[in-house]
């Protein structure tokens, strides 16, 4: 099948809009398959994999525009890359043609908007630190949602917001509810006491959806953006926004979400919440409940029994009972576990979880290693268990999609589901995959139609019944996409479908260790 491509020198376009017109021309008669993306090295990688790195494209830089076509004919192909190039220059025309005015800076914003006192930036990582420590002057808060910061400038902007007592939400922070508000990925989730910081942000959108889910309530959600738990940055994000949650008369349970802090970090923690008498949970995926308890807070071990924890809290449900609730389940686990067991081939034993959340996909990994044993992934618990190839995977294999060698000069995998919809397609080809387990996380910033970008691939996967699928849908029945329809369409396409991911990982363990991998 012929392949052919442009290299458009300099040309800038941001990656939803990439994505887009890549995905009106895949409908393009004739056409396989579709490529627009900026040349990385990680984009090249993408494009080697897919055998459809062309030999002018070896040369291509960064921010040169790479576009390449597979079809049925060359015909065909040369015409898709005209008409690729007509949607690119519709878009910029409509763009340039808007008669609203719009702000292309801090200074000209703030003239529109003289009252607002958060910014959201998302701008290449170069330039995001300058604009955000600009913000911070201002006396504004901010939510950098850009990533590749310069470590420097990100640790200044931290700074500046601890002592100024201004939120500094990131650098790579995806998601945030504040006073209602949504800020980038996030969910519709019911307002209430229960206010969360979380250096994590899928499991932000997770715990957060599941309270609501549960009767609960969120008063804030303050995202801090995973680096913030390293030394170098000391937690500045994490406790700014902790004390803002200590101070908020509307929070009545705090719940902290992060992978373990370091010791610098804890006893910053320690002493900040000395200062305050009320109930906290502390999620620290992988930490020794010891670890939460010498805090002073409630030690919870999923992102699960923090959310249950907290609701349980907020509504003054006695510990006790819902512990006993999370015992008296596992019984329920291994039932539907032996019953999927049932229907996988023999020599299928290899779980492979293929993810748009990295807190989702560690959760995960740290459940099934404790099930399982080693898990391969290209984040790895232990370096030793790293994938020598991201793109290939070894025995039982969790990928992390939204890891930086795969969304460098491309929509984040909430939005685009193209690459991982070939990967889901790969797996399925190996005859010893005997359990897909995909996360599908909703809400406001993500992919706004699932039913048509993902069940497709689900359907095509299933048609055999060699494979067993598993999704866990993230996200609550407010949100816009329809969670309910979402599920029914992913159960009637022959998916296992489940909307808490430490429950759902706790079957697929149990399946795979029954079928005696």
């Amino acid at each position: 099948m012929p392949v052919k491509g442009i290299v458009k020198k300099g040309a800038y376009y941001d990656s939803v809009t990439l994505m887009l017109v890549a995905r009106d021309a895949t409908k393009l008669d004739g056409i396989e398959d579709v490529a627009l993306m900026m040349g990385t090295l990680q984009n090249k990688s993408i494009l080697e994999t897919s055998n459809m790195l062309l030999q002018e494209f070896k040369d291509a830089q960064d921010n040169d525009l790479l576009i390449a076509v597979k079809g049925g004919s060359e015909e065909l192909v040369e015409k898709a890359l005209k008409e690729i190039e007509k949607l690119l220059s519709k878009g910029k025309s409509s763009e340039e043609s808007q008669s609203d005015f719009v702000p292309r800076s801090l200074e000209s914003a703030l003239k529109v908007m003289n009252d607002a006192n958060l910014v959201l930036i998302s701008v290449a990582g170069k330039y995001a630190g300058d604009e955000a420590i600009k913000a911070l002057r201002n006396g504004l808060h901010v939510m950098i949602f850009s990533d590749n910061v310069p470590k420097e400038k990100a640790l200044l902007a931290k700074q500046i917001g601890y002592e100024k007592g201004l939120l500094v939400m990131g650098p790579d922070c995806g998601t945030a509810i504040i006073n209602g508000a949504p800020l980038g990925f996030s969910n519709v989730v019911e307002r209430g006491d229960i206010g969360i910081v979380s250096a994590a942000g899928t499991g932000l959108q997770e715990v957060s959806s599941i309270i609501s889910n549960n009767g609960g309530g969120i008063s804030q959600a303050i995202g801090t953006g995973g680096i913030d738990m390293k030394d170098y940055y000391g937690g500045l994000s994490f406790l700014t926004g902790l004390r803002a949650l200590i101070d908020d008369p509307q929070t009545k349970v705090i719940t902290l979400i992060s992978k373990p802090p370091s010791e610098i970090v804890l006893k910053k923690l320690k002493d900040t919440l000395k200062t305050t008498n009320k109930p906290v949970v502390g999620c620290f995926l992988g930490a020794d409940e010891s670890v939460v308890k010498d805090l002073g807070a409630l030690p919870a071990k999923t992102l699960e029994e923090a959310a249950l924890l907290s609701v349980s809290l907020s509504k003054g449900i006695p510990f006790e009972s819902f512990k006993k609730e999370i015992d008296e389940r596992e019984i329920t686990i291994k039932k539907e576990a032996e019953e999927l067991a049932e229907k996988v081939k023999q020599g299928r034993k290899y779980f492979r979880g293929l993810f748009q959340g990295g807190t989702l996909a560690y959760e995960t990994e740290l459940i099934l290693t404790e099930m399982l044993g080693k898990i391969y992934s290209n984040v790895p618990l232990k370096e030793e268990f790293r994938l020598k190839d991201s793109w290939k995977s070894e025995k039982h294999t969790i990928v992390d999609l939204g890891e930086d060698e795969f969304t460098v000069g491309r929509p984040h995998p909430q939005i685009d589901f193209q690459l991982r919809n070939k990967r889901i397609l790969e797996e399925a080809k190996d005859s010893e995959v005997a359990l897909i387990y995909l996360d599908l996380v909703i809400g406001y910033g993500t992919n706004m139609h699932p039913i048509e970008d993902f069940v497709p691939t689900i359907e095509e996967v299933t048609k055999n019944g060699e494979v067993i699928v598993m999704v866990n849908v993230t996200g609550t029945d407010k949100d816009p996409q329809d969670k309910k329809a979402i599920m029914k369409a992913l159960r009637d396409a022959g998916a296992v479908v489940y909307d808490r991911n430490a429950y759902a990982t706790k079957v697929a363990g149990n399946v795979i260790k029954l079928i005696g991998a």
